[in-house]
C-alpha cells in the first residue's frame, strides 16, 4: 500500500458524502438567494415584455397602457382621488368577510371532521353549495341586505365558508389513526381526543387552508364592488372602464396582487412561528 496515497473508505462513510446538486434536476431545491432572484427575475422580465410591446407601438394605448402612463395614473389616483380610501375600504371588505367565514366554517369543519353523523349530515349541503357562484347570490343578497357593506361582506362570506369547511373536514378527518387509539390507551376521553389530539394534529393544516381561501377571498371582493358601491379597488376599476383609463385599471389589479402577495407571506410567516414543530 502506498502510505501517500489516500485510503477512501468504502461503505456506509462513502455513501455518507454530499451529493453534488444538479441544475433543473427534479424536486432539487433551490436555495433562498436563488428564489428571490428568480421571482424577482419574471417580474422584470414581465414589465420588460409589457414596456417593448406598449412604448414600442404594438399595442394601443387605448387597450393597454405603457408602465410609465401606469404610474402617471397611479400617482394622479393618491393626490388627487384619495385612493388609499379605497384600498382600506376594499381590505375591511375581504377580511370582514373572511373573518366571518372563518368563525363559522372552522368549527363546523372541525365537527365534521370528528364526528362521522355530522358529516354525513352537513356534507351533501355544503359540498352542493361549494360548487355555485358567490357572484349568481349578488342579486338576491341586494334584495335582503341592500347595497350598503352588509351584502359585500355576505359575498366574500358565502364565497369563502364552504370551502373552508369542507376542507378543514378532510383536514381533521386524516388525523392518524394510531396517535388516537394510544390516547385512548392512555385513558383519554371523547372530549380529549378532540381537544388534545385531533384539534392540535390538525391545527397546521387548518392555518394552511385558511391561508389558500384568504386568497380566493380577494377575487370575490372586485365582484362584490362592481354593483351598487361608491368605494373601493372594484368601484375604481369599474369607473376607469367607463373612461377607457387602461392605466388605472391595470394600477388597480397590480394593487389587489401587491396586498394579496403581502397578506400570504404574512400568512406563512405567522404559520411557521406558530408550527414550527410541524416541519419536524
Amino acid at each position: 500500500m502506498n502510505p501517500s496515497k489516500p485510503v477512501i473508505p468504502a461503505g456506509p462513510a462513502a455513501s455518507a458524502a454530499p451529493r453534488r446538486r444538479r441544475a433543473l434536476a427534479p424536486l432539487e431545491p433551490v436555495s433562498a438567494r436563488a428564489r428571490w432572484l428568480l421571482g424577482v427575475g419574471f417580474f422584470v422580465l414581465f414589465v420588460a415584455v409589457w414596456a417593448f410591446f406598449t412604448l414600442g407601438g404594438f399595442v394601443s394605448p387605448t387597450f393597454l397602457a405603457s408602465p410609465a402612463t401606469m404610474v402617471k395614473e397611479a400617482v394622479l389616483l393618491f393626490t388627487e382621488y384619495n385612493f388609499s380610501y379605497d384600498i382600506g375600504m376594499t381590505v375591511w371588505r375581504v377580511f370582514g368577510g373572511f373573518v366571518l367565514a372563518t368563525v363559522v366554517a372552522v368549527p363546523l369543519g372541525i365537527a365534521m371532521g370528528t364526528w362521522k353523523s355530522v358529516e354525513a349530515f352537513f356534507e351533501p349541503f355544503v359540498s352542493f353549495c361549494r360548487y355555485l357562484p358567490a357572484s349568481a347570490f349578488i342579486p338576491l343578497l341586494i334584495l335582503w341586505a341592500g347595497i350598503g357593506e352588509t351584502q359585500k361582506l355576505l359575498v366574500i362570506f358565502i364565497g369563502s365558508v364552504f370551502q373552508i369547511t369542507l376542507m378543514v373536514a378532510v383536514t381533521v378527518g386524516s388525523a392518524r389513526r394510531d396517535l388516537v387509539e394510544a390516547a385512548y390507551t392512555l385513558g383519554a376521553n371523547s372530549r380529549g381526543i378532540v381537544a388534545r389530539v385531533l384539534i392540535p394534529g390538525a391545527a397546521p393544516g387548518i392555518a394552511e387552508t385558511l391561508r389558500l381561501v384568504l386568497g380566493w377571498a380577494w377575487t370575490y371582493v372586485i365582484v362584490a364592488e362592481l354593483i351598487g358601491s361608491s368605494s373601493g379597488i372594484g368601484h375604481m376599476i369599474t369607473d376607469s372602464q367607463a373612461l377607457l383609463n387602461t392605466g388605472q385599471i391595470i394600477f388597480g389589479i397590480i394593487v389587489i396582487g401587491i396586498i394579496g402577495l403581502i397578506s400570504d407571506f404574512a400568512f406563512k410567516a405567522l404559520n411557521r412561528r406558530l408550527f414550527a414543530w410541524s416541519t419536524l
